[in-house]
């Protein structure tokens, strides 16, 4: 069976280094962690609206996750190469990998509130290229499970840039009163607790930084 119509071709030496950066998508960004946390190199001078500016672009990385996670439930937390079920609804219905994009704005917004304004922009080529890999291997799993399903879902929704005609139709839906979530907020937030506590505890520790 051949990817190249919702994917890249790709080697298998290509899908491997996906398969393992997939299972260990959560250890590799700790060295960005660290260096932010601890390099004073270029360190801008104290200003709200960037550190104001890393906020927002965390704060709206965490709820593009929540919504997600909302709709995809615990399965987002896995290591291996179980899948859930096909989700396109919610922010699935504008790109195929909000999580990821979420992931890469939580790490730029970070590294602006932490004033390295020079590392934003290499976390967030590195972080985009381990999830370029990774994506590129999860194809694989869904074309092969979902087949058709999976092809025509990649057809009509972007893997990463959200169609301005997406954005549109959403804009302009009216909010159904009956529409109910795939998963109960109450899942959600505990699903999504290690990433919110690696936010707080990210924050508490810039926070302390910047009194020494």
């Amino acid at each position: 069976m051949t990817t190249s119509r919702i994917s890249d071709q790709t080697s298998p030496d290509s899908i491997k280094i996906g398969a393992w950066l997939f299972r260990h998508r959560t250890a590799i960004p700790v060295p960005f962690a660290l260096a932010l946390l601890l390099l004073r190199v270029g360190e801008a001078p104290f200003s709200w609206t960037l550190v104001v500016t890393g906020v927002v672009l965390t704060g709206a990385g965490e709820w593009l996750r929540l919504a997600a996670v909302q709709q995809i439930g615990a399965i987002s937390r896995t290591r291996s190469e179980r899948l859930g079920p096909l989700v396109t609804t919610g922010p699935f219905a504008l790109v195929r990998n909000p999580l990821y994009i979420g992931n890469a704005l939580i790490w730029v917004g970070f590294a602006l509130t932490s004033r390295l304004v020079w590392a934003a922009p290499i976390v967030g080529v590195l972080i985009v290229a381990e999830y370029h890999e990774i994506v590129r291997w999860e194809e694989r799993l869904l074309e092969s499970r979902f087949g058709n399903a999976y092809r025509d879902y990649a057809a009509s929704v972007p893997r990463w840039i959200p169609r301005a005609a997406h954005l549109r139709t959403l804009l302009e839906a009216k909010p159904d009163p009956h529409a109910i979530p795939r998963f109960p907020w109450r899942e959600t937030l505990f699903s999504e607790r290690g990433t919110l506590v690696a936010i707080g505890v990210g924050y508490a520790l810039l926070w302390t930084k910047a009194r020494f």
